[in-house]
């Protein structure tokens, strides 16, 4: 299955980049493919709200389950030998943010980083270059105010961006669920629609730089790089299953 950009007449630098696209290269069913995937070369774990199962990359094999208390986990990324999960008290008021820390030998889940009520629900957390990109999340009417945190590697504050109207128009009554530091640009998913939306950060001001939508087969939610494949590894929800996409040379 081929999933490709589908909007057009940006800039000339933006048609530059146009040709990002994504192949499906397989999928399998995880019960517990709810809010995110994320893959190692060897393993592949699906994250739901209170706990992630490992599987075996090659066999599908489930291997085990995560142990330790959790609210709601949101997405995965890979980090010194460990599987860092951005994690909040979501539905809760006022939101409490924290990153959670899966070692994948004990499967063993504990805090790591602790925001405590930053002004949103910590979706996802990534790096981009020295530094780190968290995203805290809004909903409902003030899902706008949703903004990205660049921190160093001591979590100080460096600077924040909002996103473009073009992304939070796409929202509903949601948020952010997802989002990669992918080849330079970033990579944002919602809670539903079978697209990425790519932005840049700019040089100067506090808006991200809306650059195109690719359609892929995830339907929102978080999702990482894969880079055994080059390639991404997220999920369907509905279907509760792992799917990995490879780019398009």
């Amino acid at each position: 299955m081929f999933f490709s950009i589908f909007s057009a007449g940006i800039s000339v630098v933006a048609e530059e980049r146009a040709e990002l696209a994504f192949e499906e290269t397989s999928r399998f069913g995880a019960a517990k493919a709810v809010q995110a995937s994320v893959a190692t070369l060897e393993h592949v774990y699906a994250i739901d709200s209170r706990s992630i199962a490992k599987y075996d990359r090659r066999t599908r094999e489930l291997l085990g389950e995560s142990t330790g208390a959790a609210i709601h986990l949101n997405s995965g990324f890979i980090w010194r030998g460990k599987i860092l999960c951005a994690h909040s008290n979501y539905p809760s008021l006022p939101e409490q943010s924290q990153v959670m820390a899966l070692d994948p030998n004990t499967m063993k889940l504990s805090p790591w980083k602790d925001f405590g009520d930053y002004g949103g629900s910590l979706t996802w957390i990534v790096r981009r270059g020295n530094r780190w990109l968290c995203n805290f999340a809004k909903y409902g009417e003030v899902n706008s105010d949703t903004f990205l945190v660049e921190f160093d590697n001591g979590f100080n504050e460096i600077q924040r961006w909002n996103y473009p109207s073009e992304v939070i128009s796409n929202l509903g009554k949601y948020s952010l669920s997802g989002g990669v530091w992918y080849r330079g640009q970033l990579l944002v998913t919602g809670h539903d629609e079978q697209e990425t939306y790519v932005l840049e950060i700019p040089k100067d001001g506090i808006l991200l730089k809306y650059v195109t939508t690719v359609g892929i087969p995830f339907t929102g939610q978080g999702f990482a790089v894969d880079k055994r494949r080059h390639g991404l590894v997220g999920i369907s929800r509905a279907e509760r299953q792992i799917i990995f996409i490879q780019e398009i040379k």
